[in-house]
């Protein structure tokens, strides 16, 4: 992949968020999914606020959301209780209103992760669930109040939901769950000006993907065999995330938006 290549620049300039206000769940550190989206919607004008895991995460996180200017950053675990409450209960007392969310998070035991979908614990999967795609529904509840003038909601996927990956493992019924979310979302809050989206980004080196088996060879298949013959970036990823949290986007919802080089289209 040609890093220098007019495909892979991505430049934004014209200021679409301007105004908008919105919460980034998911920075890990600066190779983050999340942080690339962030960054472009910094650029764009939106002020953020950005989460982070837990106390060994903060220092990894907290000078990101610097440069990002974040007005607000607070942890986030989903898993412990009331921390989710807790962080849209600032952000209303800091905003009175939100105008997108991206929720970037996914989660499965190693063990249920690695292992034959066949053979997975219940506890592993519901865990995986709960994580990566119900979290997304308590996000969409408690923003719902916020948008009263609409918005927009956007997890992020992977193709793994639509077709099998190798060593994808419970992550793929997992993902296919949250896009099957993300139509139903769609259609219940859309009355209300909320638009929902997921984005399915091609494979990324991000701290999360470490975890699947045999990556690089993964890596390698989708340059091959993309129709334009490279990796996508987080900053690819970010520059459509923020114009689908824009008012450019308004009528789109409901759909799942890869951005993979074209590698979907691929049989």
């Amino acid at each position: 992949m040609n890093l220098n290549s007019p495909q892979a620049s991505t430049a934004l300039s014209f200021p679409i968020l301007a105004g908008k206000k919105g919460l980034i769940v998911g920075i890990a550190n600066d190779q983050s999914i999340a942080y690339g989206c962030a960054q472009a919607m910094q650029q764009l004008g939106a002020t953020l606020a950005v989460t982070y895991f837990n106390a060994k995460a903060e220092p990894h996180v907290r000078p990101l959301a610097e440069q990002l200017g974040a007005d607000l950053f607070m942890p986030l675990d989903v898993e412990q209780p009331g921390q989710l409450e807790a962080l849209f209960a600032q952000i209303e007392q800091r905003w009175g209103r939100l105008d997108f969310v991206l929720h970037a998070i996914a989660f499965a035991p190693a063990d249920d992760l690695h292992g034959r979908i066949v053979d997975c614990s219940a506890a592993g999967f519901a865990r995986a669930m709960d994580v990566s795609c119900h979290s997304f529904i308590r996000m969409a509840r408690l923003a719902e109040p916020l948008m009263t003038d609409g918005g927009a909601l956007v997890t992020m996927s992977y193709y793994g939901a639509q077709k099998v990956i190798d060593h994808y493992g419970i992550m793929g019924p997992v993902k296919a769950a949250l896009e099957a979310t993300v139509r139903y979302l769609a259609a219940e809050l859309g009355p209300a000006g909320i638009r929902v989206h997921a984005v399915s980004p091609g494979p990324i080196k991000t701290r999360a993907a470490s975890g699947i088996g045999d990556f690089e060879q993964l890596l390698g298949e989708a340059a091959s065999r993309a129709p334009q013959h490279q990796l996508v970036t987080i900053a690819d990823v970010g520059a459509v995330t923020a114009m689908l949290c824009s008012d450019a986007a308004r009528a789109l919802t409901g759909n799942v938006t890869y951005v993979d080089a074209g590698y979907h289209v691929m049989g």
